[in-house]
């Protein structure tokens, strides 16, 4: 995914302030509702505020990429969506030029992310959605990684467990339609270090064992089960980066 989404020059900056068709305030800054081009070839159309992008507006670049949302100071912040030069979209929340805050993603090959943001990155709960399997990831999210608690819901079956570094890891259980439970633990297993460079040391190739334990029948969860149930709020498999 293609994530360039930087407005570039701003259009104070330069001897050429590039083109615009709009009102002025007393100061003879761009102020209301206006139309742009800028130097670089960029079009913005939408309010103003003392020379800054400040309320809804639509702004295109050249490289084929659209933000249509809220402006706060010629930084997007708000409500907005952005699609990028790959196709990819982003509808959401904005904070300081940032995802940021609720919003969804819909990447180039049919996979999905609903839910919170923070500097860009998922981060919080959220849902991940795979269109090539159908399985999702219900869970926490840390720095754009699978962390924390959650599920991952296959076809028919489940694991829910805690995650760590984007893998299953410690203690979880394996939870099938038919009814019955296998408990077990993940274990962190160290393969060959794997050389990344010349000069580079060699790095520890880490991946999670699944150790099988007791397998339970069919359980019928009661009222007392429900109220010490812990939450579970999040969905995946190996997601890509949007970073």
């Amino acid at each position: 995914m293609s994530d360039v989404d930087s407005e570039g020059m701003e259009e104070e900056q330069g001897p050429y302030l590039g083109e615009y068709d709009g009102p002025r305030n007393e100061k003879d800054e761009r102020h209301g509702q206006g139309k742009a081009t800028l130097p670089n070839g960029d079009t913005y159309e939408g309010m103003y505020e003392n020379g800054k992008r400040h309320g809804h507006g639509v702004y295109r670049f050249k490289n084929g990429s659209r933000y249509t949302g809220e402006y706060i100071k010629n930084k997007k912040h708000g409500n907005g969506t952005f699609i990028y030069p790959d196709g990819s979209r982003y509808e959401g929340s904005w904070v300081d030029d940032q995802r940021c805050g609720f919003g969804k993603y819909f990447y180039i090959n049919g996979d999905t992310y609903e839910g919170e943001w923070l500097n860009h990155v998922r981060h919080g709960q959220g849902t991940y959605t795979y269109a090539a399997t159908g399985t999702k990831y219900v869970g926490t999210w840390n720095t754009g990684k699978r962390d924390g608690h959650g599920e991952l819901v296959h076809a028919n079956h489940k694991y829910v467990g805690v995650f760590k570094e984007d893998r299953p890891m410690g203690k979880g259980k394996y939870v099938f339609d038919i009814g019955c439970e296998q408990h077990g633990e993940y274990l962190a297993i160290e393969q060959d270090k794997e050389e990344k460079g010349e000069e580079d040391e060699l790095q520890a190739n880490i991946i999670a064992k699944w150790k099988a334990g007791p397998t339970t029948g069919i359980h019928l969860a009661t009222e007392e089960d429900d109220c010490d149930e812990m939450p579970v709020e999040a969905t995946a498999t190996d997601a890509p980066d949007v970073d």
